[in-house]
């Protein structure tokens, strides 16, 4: 996935300014940088997410499998199953059981209820390591479930449309640390199958879970490459101001 000369806007203000990234395939990308940098906003844009937002236009271009996903004849809807997105606070859908959560983007693309649905349910909770711990549960309503259990959920519910990127926006903000721990783990096993691109304001974590960094400061790309060398010989003096802690 490739964001070319991207710029975003929310009315007048401009939050994105001429971003040129290359995310590589089956692997972690970590986007860091402090608050109001224009890192939810860049990953909004990767999947068509930012044009809802009341008054929010964009130019430029991004190419998921050199396609642009901003042509005329790219359905919106189908990017976003393509491109999935876990937010930062768990949202199962309240009203349904922890089965219909997961299975809920299947039924609106058509699928039917049935064996074929029961596996692709199963096997996206298996990926999201929660199958075990729900598969008596299934029935329970999606909000019974612990907040860390909530997260690797809607983890499941994107998993089941079988995307080729995953878009995380800061997926443990809202999680103690035992619970942040799994889902890191899941992080790294995710890139066996999918493209993962994480917003995080922890350091420790992008290093930890991500091969790739990239570092957005008002509204700018200043810094991307390979996590250890972002953090251990940065390239730009305000990619080693910030990882060092002297402002963020």
């Amino acid at each position: 996935m490739k964001s070319i000369n991207l710029n975003a806007w929310f009315g007048q203000k401009q939050v994105l300014k001429d971003i040129n990234l290359s995310i590589k395939a089956n692997s972690v990308t970590a986007i860091i940088g402090p608050s109001g940098c224009g890192k939810s906003t860049y990953i909004r844009t990767l999947n068509r997410m930012h044009e809802l937002v009341p008054n929010a236009k964009m130019s430029g271009q991004v190419l998921l499998d050199d396609q642009d996903i901003y042509a005329s004849n790219m359905d919106p809807v189908m990017v976003r199953r393509r491109v999935g997105m876990v937010f930062q606070k768990p949202n199962p859908f309240p009203t349904m059981s922890i089965y219909d959560n997961v299975a809920a983007g299947l039924k609106l693309t058509g699928a039917k209820k049935g064996k074929n649905l029961d596996e692709v349910v199963r096997k996206s909770l298996e990926q999201a390591t929660l199958w075990d711990e729900v598969k008596e549960d299934l029935k329970k309503p999606g909000t019974s479930i612990s907040g860390g259990q909530q997260q690797r959920l809607c983890i499941a519910r994107a998993i089941a449309l079988e995307p080729e990127v995953i878009l995380m926006d800061e997926p443990c903000s809202a999680l103690d640390p035992i619970a942040t721990a799994k889902i890191e783990r899941l992080v790294v096993e995710l890139k066996r199958n999918y493209t993962v691109v994480i917003v995080t304001h922890n350091m420790q974590q992008a290093s930890r879970v991500s091969e790739y960094t990239a570092f957005f400061y008002i509204g700018a790309l200043v810094e991307y490459g390979e996590t250890k060398n972002i953090f251990e010989n940065p390239k730009n003096p305000l990619t080693e101001k910030y990882i060092t802690g002297e402002f963020g």
